[in-house]
């Protein structure tokens, strides 16, 4: 697959936007999403021991960001033997435009039979490679059944670029690079995108598999322009987690 620049270079501390970050919303504002990969990528270097595992994050959007140089610190909140708790404030030149929270959680021994009502996995096959990706656009989505689904969404996706330089994306990075993308496909309308995600959660049973995220709406709800979105989140070998979001009411995207 063709694949296009990163997000981001670094420079030293800085890193700095590349035009690929750019945010559907407006040509000088960063993609929310891109933040939260920033915020994960850092929080899974820096705090994430062996035998834990990350299993919620929750990204803060409080302020849009330009095409500016961006920083991220991180600091422990709690440091446990079954839970961490780790902060993550991605900062740039004006102050902090976006926040993080993730709980670590040990990994054990799964209990004799699991847990509670399960929702039965999509019933759409795994992806192969999809349409032809266009070479510019810095994710490739598809929908399995052709065209975007005017009821209950269901897409996969494929990153097609690097966060930082040519690191890899871990499957953390990836998952959480993905999550923001809940936002649209809960929020969309009948003809536009009306709402602009103020945050998301990730909620993790495990980490994503592959190159390849699917995601399936679980709902929609809105009133008085603000609006709550759900989706369940996949790999190729089946549900993952879910992908939670809140927004607020924007001018539509297009007009």
């Amino acid at each position: 697959m063709t694949r296009v620049e990163p997000f981001f270079s670094a420079s030293g501390a800085d890193l700095l936007p590349q035009p690929s970050a750019r945010s559907p919303w407006s040509p000088h504002m960063l993609h929310g999403r891109v933040l939260g990969g920033l915020a994960a990528r850092a929080i899974e270097a820096e705090h994430l021991p062996d035998g834990m595992r990350p299993a919620r994050i929750t990204v803060d959007l409080f302020k849009s960001s330009g095409f500016v140089p961006l920083q991220v610190t991180t600091s422990a909140v709690r440091t446990g033997r079954r839970i961490r708790v780790v902060d993550a404030l991605v900062t740039g030149p004006e102050g902090p435009v976006a926040r993080a929270t993730c709980v670590m959680l040990r990994e054990g021994e799964q209990p004799t039979g699991g847990g509670g009502w399960a929702r039965q996995p999509w019933d759409v096959s795994p992806p192969g490679d999809g349409p032809a990706h266009d070479g510019v656009t810095p994710l490739h989505m598809w929908w399995p059944e052709g065209g975007s689904p005017t009821g209950q969404r269901r897409a996969w996706m494929k990153e097609v670029c690097a966060l930082v330089d040519d690191e890899p994306l871990t499957p953390f990075v990836r998952a959480v690079l993905a999550a923001d993308l809940a936002s649209p496909m809960t929020h969309w309308g009948e003809s536009a995108l009306a709402f602009i995600n103020a945050d998301y959660t990730l909620h993790l049973a495990r980490l994503p598999e592959g190159e390849v995220i699917g995601f399936e709406g679980g709902g929609h709800l809105s009133a008085d322009g603000i609006a709550a979105g759900h989706c369940v989140i996949y790999d190729a070998k089946g549900p993952i987690g879910h992908s939670n979001t809140t927004a607020v009411a924007t001018p539509p995207l297009g007009s």
